[in-house]
């Protein structure tokens, strides 16, 4: 779990890896003669401490250029690390990239998972046999665009490429962890381990542990491990994940209950906005993302003992083929369709891998409008439905896929409708359906109480508790912030049974402006923020505050700085963030017999590998499914133990105080000196701590309302009127934290698409009036509050947005220039200066003709 790199004579490094106390280490060879191949030995032998100093003194005093003579030691240590990322060649020799700092993010189980802070990129070969490239540092440049340090997560212990659901599932087969065998012999550790019972030859208990091969999909240094994957110990392979993972405290009465959400990002067809849109050949679509919320008791650390439940639902691209031209720089480009495919057949080839990974019934929930002046996102669900229906008719029906459309952004810009409550309804239904995953059967309370919606609750029931089937799968066009917004509400709406399945309330139904929902909800948009960061460049624009109506108005000056980062973004670096992440993915592997990366025209033949095959096997559009699903269905086939899952799995006899099992020694660390007030179950958000009110006498449940002045997050703005109403403006305890102070990339959502207002007299709730509040804190029903402070204020307020879109407009002028007067040469760019005078007399020449078309446009 941590790595020594010394150099020895420059003739070759060695990697010295170890554990966290010290006490067991491996060696690694590296050899830097060389210049183009990596020559990589492990001894696979197990060195204590005592025997690794031995080792090193050796390779010193055996090493020496004189002997005898001070300072001229053959072994200097060069770097010390965290682990492993992978092994890189462009042009010239390898590199070696490894982890230098890290800081956890949560824990689970016992096992930590960490969060890349820094690292370190070491080219191998050494001077004397180096072949320089001219383009070698242009490469090593590219690959450096992808920001280890920005969201790429790691465990040593835990599997994160899979859910909670499938590495618990493992811990039942092929063999039961709580059958042990009874052996009398001696311990198997080292001699500096201890065992109290060794010495009296009392019986040692020995465990089958489990170790299963990580989901390809969700590693994003896969293809860097490959090169040494059959060569080195399976202890120096170490997956990352990109995505997002949080976790907070919720506190019931002094209860720790845990809330973590963990998004694995795919890495396949991975990429921005505009250039990565729709599916490739293979059924891997763009933005595709796997969000997990864990909930379990933490005043229980063990999964066998511990009580531990999960809920997944994924989001991705409309699993078409289709794409959106950049190229006239407008802030939405008309959709295309690039392929016809009357069959389905790359729908045909997604839905198979979440059948296979997720079981049934697969529900899609598509909030892409529906009614639009000029058809463009209703070209996607024209596509979509109908592709459905056609693989539904081959599948059982208890098996088919569920098709949910519902026109979100209409529902928004109207008044007579709230679109949270439609969401409530849907996510009721999908949760029922798939059910959620927990590893303890039902309590009695839940006999001798029964809830009716808990006895109509989908899923599976086992032994151990119960079991998810099938996924819910959500996409708007973007899919940023509609599409944040529903996963949070079906999130929320699983969280209410999860709580409810634990134990911890005594219905299966949570309330907004509570402690746990505030919590919740901060996690959800961090989690959407830094998603859309990944995807769209720019933070979320439209939040759960939004779509509840009660935004503060200086949202409203965030939501347009959004929407130009984004823009800003997609027109400008997202080629070259798309190139790095090819790079890295090693999609594209440079030679010197092909076209630079940076000379190809398109990447489309690098994501799309069956498109230049002259012939290949393609599917029955019939049968679109793998052998051998469908024998499984609802379960998901990834996690039944069948011969062909089993190879997957590597079963180990050790012992029951081998470190590799011991979490007590992973989380407590005996071995260094700590903190009470560092360690990571104290500092991070805490519900009492957070979002308490911190007066006496009030209630301390998490699960009871507040209101907005009780809260110690909110923002309470208003005046009384003429009968004595408060009209109150929260700003709740989910508003996102300010963004890393790392360099960002701003993200955008497919929500900037207000200007299609259909004619229906609504108005945008982006800027909706607050609600009233009753003395009891209730909301009634939404409506404008007018009085003459206010509408002077209001009117005061029209003429400073007017001067403001003045000023933006001027920006985008400098940005269409700034594109129209740039010249590319190799690495650097020139832009030729236009006068500020002449920018903004441009900018009010076009107002003077055009002022409300220029408005709307913007």
């Amino acid at each position: 779990q941590s790595t020594a790199f010394i150099p020895l004579l420059s003739e070759r490094y060695f990697l010295v890896g170890s554990n966290h106390a010290q006490t067991k280490h491996r060696v690694l060879k590296i050899d830097r003669t060389e210049p183009k191949d990596l020559a990589i030995i492990d001894d696979k032998h197990v060195y204590n401490q005592q025997e690794m100093r031995e080792l090193l003194g050796r390779l010193d005093l055996g090493n020496r250029t004189k002997m005898g003579q001070k300072g001229s030691s053959g072994l200097s240590r060069a770097v010390s690390a965290y682990g492993i990322v992978g092994f890189v060649r462009f042009l010239e020799g390898y590199y070696l990239v490894l982890i230098t700092k890290r800081r956890k993010m949560a824990d689970i189980g016992g096992h930590s998972i960490y969060k890349i802070e820094d690292t370190n990129m070491i080219y191998i070969p050494n001077d004397s046999v180096r072949v320089t490239h001219p383009d070698e540092a242009r490469y090593v440049r590219i690959f450096q665009n992808v920001d280890l340090s920005s969201n790429f997560y790691f465990s040593y212990s835990y599997d994160l490429s899979h859910s909670l659901q499938y590495n618990l599932t493992l811990l039942h087969s092929p063999c039961d962890p709580g059958t042990v065998e009874e052996v009398h012999t001696r311990s198997s550790r080292q001699q500096d381990s201890f065992d109290i019972f060794e010495d009296e030859g009392l019986p040692t208990q020995v465990f089958h542990g489990l170790q299963s091969e990580p989901y390809a999909k969700y590693v994003w240094n896969g293809k860097l491990l490959e090169r040494v994957k059959d060569t080195v110990h399976p202890d120096w392979l170490m997956y990352i994940i990109h995505g997002f993972c949080g976790q907070s405290k919720l506190l019931i009465y002094g209860r720790p209950v845990h809330v973590t959400l963990i998004a694995r990002r795919s890495s396949k067809f991975a990429g921005t906005r505009f250039l990565k849109r729709g599916a490739n050949c293979e059924g891997d679509v763009a933005n595709e993302v796997e969000t997990e919320q864990i909930i379990h008791d933490a005043s229980v650390m063990s999964f066998t003992a511990g009580s531990y439940s999960s809920y997944v639902q994924v989001r991705g691209s409309v699993p078409l083929y289709w794409s959106q031209d950049i190229s006239t720089m407008m802030p939405k480009p008309p959709i295309r369709l690039d392929q016809a495919d009357p069959y389905a057949h790359v729908a045909a080839l997604h839905f198979d891998q979440m059948l296979q990974r997720f079981g049934s019934p697969i529900i899609i929930l598509n909030l892409v409008k529906k009614r639009e002046k000029r058809k463009h996102e209703k070209i996607l669900s024209e596509e979509l439905f109908p592709a459905v229906i056609n693989l539904n008719q081959f599948l059982p029906p208890e098996h088919c896929i569920d098709y949910i459309a519902w026109d979100m952004a209409r529902y928004t810009k109207s008044k007579l409708y709230n679109v949270l409550d439609r969401l409530s309804m849907i996510a009721e239904n999908v949760v029922k359906r798939t059910g959620f995953f927990i590893n303890r059967s039902d309590f009695f309370c839940h006999t001798l109480r029964p809830d009716e919606r808990w006895g109509d609750l989908g899923g599976s029931l086992t032994s151990s508790g119960r079991v998810q089937t099938g996924v819910l799968r959500t996409n708007c066009v973007d899919c940023l912030d509609r599409t944040n917004t529903a996963q949070f509400m079906v999130g929320k709406c699983a969280l209410a049974y999860q709580l409810y399945a634990l134990g911890m309330i005594d219905k299966p139904k949570l309330q907004f402006d509570t402690d746990c929902v505030r919590l919740f909800e901060e996690l959800y948009e961090d989690h959407g923020d830094t998603l859309s960061l990944q995807y769209g460049g720019s933070q979320l624009v439209h939040r759960v505050k939004t779509y509840r109506k009660i935004a503060p108005w200086t949202q409203h000056s965030k939501d347009i700085m959004q929407t130009l980062s984004r823009y800003y973004s997609n027109a400008f670096s997202d080629a070259d963030r798309q190139d790095a992440i090819n790079l890295f993915l090693q999609v594209y592997q440079p030679s010197e017999s092909k076209p630079h990366l940076w000379e190809l025209p398109t990447d489309f033949y690098l994501h799309q590998r069956n498109s230049m095959a002259l012939t290949h096997d393609r599917r029955s559009y019939t049968y679109w499914w793998s052998e051998g699903i469908l024998s499984y269905l609802p379960l998901p086939y990834d996690e039944v133990p069948c011969e062909e899952n089993m190879k997957k799995v590597g079963v180990r006899r050790v012992n029951r105080y081998d470190e590799s099992i011991d979490t007590y020694t992973e989380f407590f660390k005996p071995y260094e000196l700590t903190s009470f007030d560092d360690t990571f179950c104290i500092a991070m958000t805490n519900s009492a701590r957070e979002l308490m009110p911190k007066t006496v006498g009030v209630d301390p449940s998490p699960f009871t309302v507040r209101k907005p002045e009780e809260t110690g997050k909110s923002a309470v703005i208003g005046a009384k009127s003429s009968k004595e109403e408060t009209v109150v403006q929260r700003k709740t305890a989910a508003s996102a934290p300010p963004p890393p102070s790392e360099e960002q990339i701003s993200s955008s959502s497919e929500d900037d698409s207000e200007d299609d207002r259909d004619d229906d007299g609504s108005v945008s709730q982006r800027s909706t009036p607050v609600k009233l509040l009753t003395e009891s804190g209730e909301s009634v029903r939404t409506q404008e509050v007018w009085d003459g402070k206010r509408a002077d204020t209001n009117t005061g307020s029209h003429f400073g947005w007017f001067g403001l879109m003045l000023i933006l407009c001027s920006i985008i002028n400098v940005i269409h220039c700034h594109q129209s007067n740039t010249l590319y040469h190799n690495d650097y760019t020139r832009v030729n200066q236009i006068p500020e005078t002449d920018l903004f007399s441009c900018a009010h020449t076009r107002h003077n003709k055009k002022r409300g078309a220029l408005i709307s446009r913007l």
